[in-house]
């Protein structure tokens, strides 16, 4: 699967899980949307088509007791619709190679899969992102700005051993929920990346 992801969490710019420290506020709540460009589920093809996930954790991710719900582009058939929330799910990954197939060891309240319209837009040279899951969510991402000038402040973060993304701009995200997940979000961390992904873990 390759294509273009945009998430964001309560943490402070940064994201302490990225650099293997404990959460901002001491628990986790985040979601990521996902845009293929080009991917496929054994013979599924899932060219063009959107999802993501929304979770929360009491405390840091790795000690569990989280809570997880998929969202699936209602634009896909029921093998499309089987195979993003299985791939959501962390199913069919090698253990601890892919971070959906990490998330799945650390969730104990799994809520149904949404199929819903997904407007989702990234501009990763920009530093922009829009999200909107009526009825769900909706979010935005803009470049950090300097607080005494307002200049964008960029910050590009490389991991070459992580399991989400090699490579990422880091936002200021923001965002609101309805639903059973709260994520109401204004001025946290967000990141936007090209991600590529397989059974194997990320594509370098």
């Amino acid at each position: 699967m390759q294509g273009v992801e945009f998430a964001n969490c309560n943490c402070a710019y940064g994201c302490p899980c990225q650099f293997n420290a404990l959460p901002t506020h001491g628990n986790c709540r985040a979601f990521t949307f996902i845009q293929i460009e080009k991917g496929r589920f054994g013979k599924v093809v899932l060219d063009g088509l959107r999802w993501g996930i929304l979770a929360a954790w009491p405390g840091p991710i790795h000690l569990g007791g989280g809570t997880f719900q998929s969202v699936v582009d209602e634009r896909a058939d029921g093998d499309q619709r089987s195979a993003l929330e299985a791939v959501s799910h962390g199913k069919e990954t090698e253990p601890g190679k892919l971070i959906w197939q990490v998330f799945s060891t650390t969730v104990v309240k799994v809520l149904p899969t949404l199929f819903k319209p997904i407007e989702l837009s990234v501009d990763l040279a920009g530093r922009t992102a829009k999200l909107k899951v009526p009825g769900v969510i909706e979010g935005t991402g803009e470049s950090i700005r300097n607080p005494m000038t307002a200049a964008e402040h960029r910050v590009n973060l490389n991991l070459p051993n992580g399991f989400e993304f090699t490579d990422a701009e880091f936002v200021s995200g923001r965002s609101r929920t309805e639903g059973p997940i709260e994520l109401n979000f204004d001025g946290t961390h967000a990141h936007l990346a090209n991600v590529h992904w397989s059974t194997h873990g990320v594509v370098r």
